[in-house]
Order: structure tokens, then C-alpha cells, then sequence
């Protein structure tokens, strides 16, 4: 399962265990302070939003090449790049910082952010071996001639399947960034799956943006977003040259987002000595 759906709201679901981490640290340092301290609500979520800054500034001068181009993609979040252990650096010494000038805030503030760790820490782990143990669904689809075309072809090399939809505004914005990857990683198989559309719609889209997809294949009961756990789009999906899931991404991709989600995938895997005809796209 990759998102939670809350009503008409999908949310990724490591978004959803770190405000549920925030949530669990906020009632137990308000529990503690009941007996006897400074309640650490307010400090906790100074903290909260501290390490999210830091986990975006240190993901930008990672990635710093990419962002130089255009200095307006930095605060735009919307493409997920956030470094995790900046973030934890942040929070923890904004955490000493905050309990070396308040005493009484010290235990509430300690407790509390011991257990929202404790609990992120844990259910993110639990997340990750769940979702690298997923192997690639066994699900046949269509071209845009009508010829059926099963996702087991492409293993052997490392895959990226990204999930769209012409109408969707952040799956055309990201086009253009995923074509780019396409070309400069021939070693990846970019794997383009309709939700829902026809080629027809899908054609005339791509003829007026000028964009050359490789592999485009139509997904029309949605069958490949059920099976993978997402219900919101657009959904990227990172998989090793063995068909086993390594990540996923909810959302728009910028550049170093995508860049960074490819790392985690295994390229010294030896390559298929064939591989699937190109889509006429």
C-alpha cells in the first residue's frame, strides 16, 4: 500500500506516519508534563517544521546542479526531495538547543520525541520491507495498436513505470523531466501506463506537447494502481532488473527528485540481450 485515501484526499503513506509520528510525540510529551514540566507542544512542532526545512535545504545542495537552473523549484516541495538524516540532525540539536535554555521543558520534550522517533523510525522500516518485498505485478496491458503486452517482458533491467493521466496537471508538468531521464539512462526502462484513456486522447496529447515516450501502454480498469496501492496520480514506481519494488514516489518528480529515487535502483544487473519494440509514440 503506497497512499492512504482520508475522504477524497490521497496522502502517501510516509507522510501519513510522520504526522502520526508528530501526533503520538505531541500527546505523550503532553501527558508527561501533566506530572510535572512545561508542556512541549508548541516546541515540538517548531521542531517538526525546523527539520523539515533542514531535510529540504540539505536535499537542495545535494542536488544543487539541478536546482541552479531554476532557483523557483526550491520551494517547490511538491517533488518530495527531502534528506532524512538532515532533517534528524536538525531536529535533534534544536532539541538540546531548546532543553538547555528550559529546564522544565527537558523531560516532556525528551519523552515525547523519543516516542515520535521510536514510532517514525519503527513503522517506517516496517514500510520499506513490506514495499522492497513487492515484486512486479503479473499484469497484462495494451499498446497503443491494441496488442497485449506483459509487464514480466521487461525485467532483466532496472524499471521505472509511471502512472498518468493526460488530464492530471503534475503527470504533464513531469513529462517532460521523465522523457529527459529516458534518453540519458538507456540502461532503464521507462515504462509509461495509462489510467483509464484511450489512445486516441493519448496520441493527440502527445503529438501536441512534442513528447517521444518510449514505452507507452494503456491501463484502462486502473488494474495496475489497485494492485500496487495507489489511487492517486501521478504514481512512479522504481523496480531492480529482478522485478522487485526498491521505491515509489506520489507526486510530481523534479530532476533530483528523479535522480535520487534512481539511485536506489541496482544497475549492475547484467541487461536482457533483447528487450521490447519501441511504441511508435
Amino acid at each position: 500500500m503506497l497512499t492512504v485515501n482520508l475522504g477524497p484526499v490521497a496522502i502517501a503513506l510516509d507522510h501519513l506516519l510522520l504526522l502520526l509520528a508528530l501526533g503520538l510525540a505531541t500527546l505523550v510529551g503532553w501527558r508527561v508534563a501533566k506530572r510535572g514540566g512545561d508542556n512541549p507542544e508548541s516546541t515540538l512542532f517548531s521542531l517538526f517544521l525546523i527539520g523539515l526545512l533542514a531535510a529540504r535545504v540539505g536535499f537542495v545542495l545535494s542536488y544543487w546542479s539541478m536546482y541552479r537552473e531554476d532557483l523557483l523549484q526550491i520551494v517547490d516541495i511538491r517533488d518530495g526531495g527531502f534528506l532524512g538524516w538532515a532533517g534528524l540532525l536538525a531536529v535533534v540539536l534544536g532539541a538540546l538547543w531548546y532543553g538547555w535554555r528550559r529546564v522544565a521543558l527537558r523531560r516532556p520534550l525528551g519523552w515525547g520525541l523519543l516516542s515520535g522517533a521510536l514510532f517514525w523510525l519503527l513503522a517506517s522500516w516496517a514500510s520499506q520491507i513490506y514495499e522492497q518485498g513487492t515484486q512486479l505485478p503479473n499484469l497484462t496491458l495494451r499498446d497503443a495498436q491494441g496488442q497485449s503486452v506483459a509487464l514480466e517482458r521487461y525485467r532483466g533491467r532496472p524499471l521505472v513505470i509511471n502512472l498518468w493521466a493526460t488530464w492530471c496537471p503534475p503527470c504533464r508538468r513531469e513529462m517532460p523531466v521523465l522523457q529527459q531521464a529516458q534518453d540519458e539512462f538507456p540502461d532503464v526502462h521507462f515504462v509509461f501506463v495509462n489510467q483509464g484513456e484511450t489512445p486516441q486522447i493519448v496520441t493527440t496529447f502527445l503529438a501536441t506537447t512534442g513528447l517521444n515516450l518510449s514505452h507507452v501502454l494503456f491501463d484502462a480498469g486502473g488494474q495496475l494502481a489497485q494492485q500496487v496501492g495507489s489511487m492517486a496520480l501521478p504514481t512512479t514506481l522504481f523496480y531492480d532488473a529482478e522485478g522487485r519494488l526498491v521505491g515509489s514516489h506520489l507526486g510530481e518528480l523534479s530532476r533530483a527528485s528523479l535522480r535520487h529515487a534512481l539511485g536506489a535502483i541496482d544497475r549492475s544487473a547484467p541487461q536482457r540481450t533483447t528487450e521490447p519494440e519501441r511504441n511508435p509514440q
